[in-house]
């Protein structure tokens, strides 16, 4: 265990030891944005957690396209012996890897979104363990339906927290208004009676 050493020095003497641990990354699957804006990048977030980090294991990441979903699917990109490889197709050229090194994220980007680009998206990550008995394999497919607009909408969640903010500053101003009067009341009423008993 390591630790961290504070020393003040001005006329005193202050000694802190703080001790430090070790950390590991944590992995957190979220949800990939659905909505794109015309002409802009666009992140295609896929996320595939391992549970036990110290287990090696062949990653091969598969992303598709499907315009609607009675298209078949069309293969946009693919990752696998730590190479990244973009398909042929509308894509090429538009997509670029984003995903971390241990391959827990696997997520591509999209430059200078178009409105052809909305549709189903498939992120498939195949895992292929390394034990010294035996090479078990994990299949995880995730799909996200993409919308491309012109302009990108309010989110809706700034406005709530900012009309919040607003009542609660409100709430507090007219609290700490009442407490002043109340404790105002309070110390009048005891030097009415410290005069009166005087």
């Amino acid at each position: 265990m390591a630790s961290v050493e504070l020393v003040l020095t001005e006329r005193c003497l202050v000694h802190h030891t703080v001790p430090l641990y070790p950390s590991l990354p944590v992995c957190v699957d979220v949800p990939s944005d659905t909505e794109a804006v015309l002409g802009k990048p666009m992140m295609l977030t896929c996320i595939s957690c391992m549970r036990r980090e110290e287990v090696r294991a062949k990653t091969r990441v598969d992303w598709y396209f499907l315009p609607n979903e009675d298209s078949p699917r069309i293969s946009i990109y693919k990752y696998e012996e730590d190479t990244p490889k973009e398909s042929e197709g509308p894509f090429k050229g538009r997509l670029t890897w984003n995903g971390s090194q241990d391959l827990q994220d696997v997520s591509i980007q999209i430059t200078n979104v178009t409105f052809n680009d909305s549709g189903i998206y498939e992120c498939r990550v195949i895992r292929k363990f390394e034990f010294d008995v035996f090479t078990p394999s994990v299949s995880i497919s995730k799909n996200f339906t993409l919308s491309v607009k012109e302009k990108a909408s309010e989110d809706t969640t700034a406005v709530y927290s900012e009309i919040t903010m607003y009542m609660l500053l409100v709430f507090l101003t007219l609290w700490l208004l009442v407490e002043m009067v109340y404790c105002y009341r309070k110390i009048s009423k005891s030097e009415e009676q410290a005069q009166d008993t005087a």
